[in-house]
């Protein structure tokens, strides 16, 4: 039955690229047959993989946890493949070559929270969880009320994560193939539903290993190839930098992005605290059999995702060089042709001609789908697990309709993901990506924290707390400059700062607080009397079989 229904599937995801390349604005060019050629051998090895998954998964945990047997140092490249998404490649490059210096806060923080995940949370969650971040924190709460909280939260980071990288492909695509825009999403939303709806988490697995080496791969080359060009002399790479920008030596110092104090720590915070939690990373602590390859995998993420964070400066300001003055990547106005987020793309093809080119688009591409991939099983696990199964059915469900009810929801996430890329076509992936963060750091990571850390958490704290939070951050993005003015075109922002997280993570942690120091219910003396157990829980490894409250 799956592999008939994998059969039709990938026949219509044919036939969609065929009427795409038929809908093409102009010819496609000979010099680009190289990068679509590679760009179709990936399509082919990841539709491969996920013919060969689809047949490995049939119970709910192989499709949320990948049957959890994935091994640590292969967990740890396919959390890189997480970690490193077309934010990171495409966004930072580009905001590096638009403002200099400060597209560093985009990738410092990020990685140091990676220290703080492993301090915090991976030890416990590996013990304490089962498919998701809402199997910890109703462990001791009540279960329907918290579980709505965080798979709502959960879904809302997803859609506003998922945002940001089919802008990506969206370009991507349409610059390889010259079709429309809108077409090019269509084709990577299709792509999305094959591979979530019928390998899940373990064909997610290993597209996201395949593309972490690949990707780790290319950029290494591209730093390699701009480095060698000034003697590898990092000062020669940024004199000739400045006297190229137009901004000259202010893209060497703090400013032109980030134009005051509250923006930089409020997005300081957001890439920090958001990325130790971020729940479709943290699921894949859920993946490895036993704390020992959690932790390992956890060492492995970190050694490569610093390493790549690392790159991504020299790219930048390397694009800068070898892009800026560049007649075949600028438009008629002197302006980098498809946006500043193409520029890592063109840069590839300046250092490495064509075949080059060819492998960095389909890498890049591969970063993309694989990010949406895994964004796409966690808003799929809070549909079908946490509502449907938890909530809706109060745990009187059959794997079958769990695993079924997951694949519904990735096909509704995967037509959701297309609207919300056409819409938000005009803006920067990296800004783009602000956006889930400021949800992460403001809902999970306060609830994550608390529930583990604080003894005197209830439900009302939980529930009540994290609502304030969740609602407070949506009316702050939504009220914003970017959303409120810049698509929603008012003549002025209500909530005068692009990042909010300053302001909604404080208000979670006090509501949080508040609401569980008030609560003095005979439920709320149960949940606090329950928070040893629980910690010797977290350090034995038998959560994942302890009962929840209902």
């Amino acid at each position: 039955m799956i592999v008939s229904r994998f059969s039709r599937v990938g026949t219509a995801l044919y036939g969609l690229l065929v009427s795409a390349a038929a809908l093409a604005d102009e010819p496609v060019k000979g010099t680009d047959k190289t990068a679509i050629a590679m760009f179709f051998v990936f399509i082919a090895i990841t539709l491969g993989i996920t013919y060969w998954a689809a047949g490995r998964t049939k119970t709910t945990k192989d499709f949320y946890a990948a049957g959890g047997n994935i091994k640590g140092w292969q967990n740890g490249l396919a959390i890189t493949g997480d970690w490193c998404s077309a934010a990171a490649f495409l966004g930072i490059s580009g905001l590096i070559y638009t403002g200099g210096f400060d597209g560093l806060i985009y990738s410092v923080p990020p990685f140091a929270a990676w220290p703080l995940m492993m301090f915090l949370f991976a030890d416990r969650l590996r013990n304490l969880g089962k498919y998701t971040i809402a199997d910890i924190i109703s462990l001791r709460f009540s279960r329907v009320p918290t579980r709505t909280l965080v798979a709502s939260a959960g879904l809302v980071f997803v859609v506003t994560y998922i945002i940001a990288q089919m802008v990506g492909a969206g370009k991507l695509v349409s610059f390889l193939f010259h079709i429309r825009y809108e077409y090019a999403v269509c084709i990577v939303g299709a792509l999305i539903i094959v591979y979530v709806a019928f390998g899940g988490m373990l064909a997610t697995t290993w597209v996201q290993l395949i593309k972490a080496v690949l990707l780790l791969s290319g950029a290494s080359f591209i730093t390699f190839m701009v480095l060698k060009h000034f003697d590898f002399s990092m000062s020669a790479l940024y004199k000739t930098a400045i006297d190229i920008h137009p901004k000259g030596l202010a893209i060497m110092s703090p400013g032109l992005i980030l134009t005051d104090p509250v923006s930089s720590i409020s997005l300081g915070l957001a890439m920090l605290f958001g990325a130790t939690s971020l729940p479709h990373v943290l699921m894949r602590f859920f993946t490895v059999p036993n704390a020992k390859e959690a932790r390992k995998s956890a060492f492995f993420a970190a050694t490569f995702i610093g390493y790549f964070y690392l790159l991504t400066f020299v790219i930048g300001y390397g694009a800068i060089v070898f892009v800026t003055k560049n007649p075949q990547f600028l438009d008629a106005g002197g302006l980098i042709v498809g946006g500043d987020n193409m520029s890592a793309i063109y840069l590839a093809k300046a250092v490495g001609g064509d075949v080059f080119l060819g492998f960095i688009s389909a890498v890049a591409f591969a970063t993309i789908v694989a990010v949406v991939a895994g964004l796409t099983i966690a808003g799929a696990s809070a549909i079908s697990h946490d509502l449907y199964a938890n909530v809706f059915r109060h745990g009187k469900v059959t794997e079958g309709e769990v695993v079924k009810v997951s694949r519904i929801a990735a096909l509704a996430l995967g037509f959701l993901a297309v609207l919300l890329g056409i819409l938000f076509e005009k803006q920067n992936i990296a800004y783009m990506v602000v956006l889930p963060f400021t949800i992460s750091s403001t809902v999970f990571f306060p609830l994550l924290f608390l529930s583990m850390y604080w003894k005197r958490l209830t439900t009302k704290g939980v529930v009540w707390g994290g609502w304030t939070g969740l609602l407070a951050a949506v009316a702050m993005l939504i009220l914003g400059p970017t959303i409120w003015k810049d698509i929603l075109h008012h003549a002025a922002p209500i909530f005068p700062y692009k990042y909010p997280t300053l302001f909604s993570m404080t208000t979670s942690f006090a509501a949080i607080i508040i609401f569980s120091l008030l609560d003095k219910s005979a439920r709320a003396k149960q949940e606090i009397a329950s928070f040893d157990d629980q910690f010797v829980r977290s350090q034995t490894g038998l959560g994942a079989e302890a009962p929840t409250q209902h």
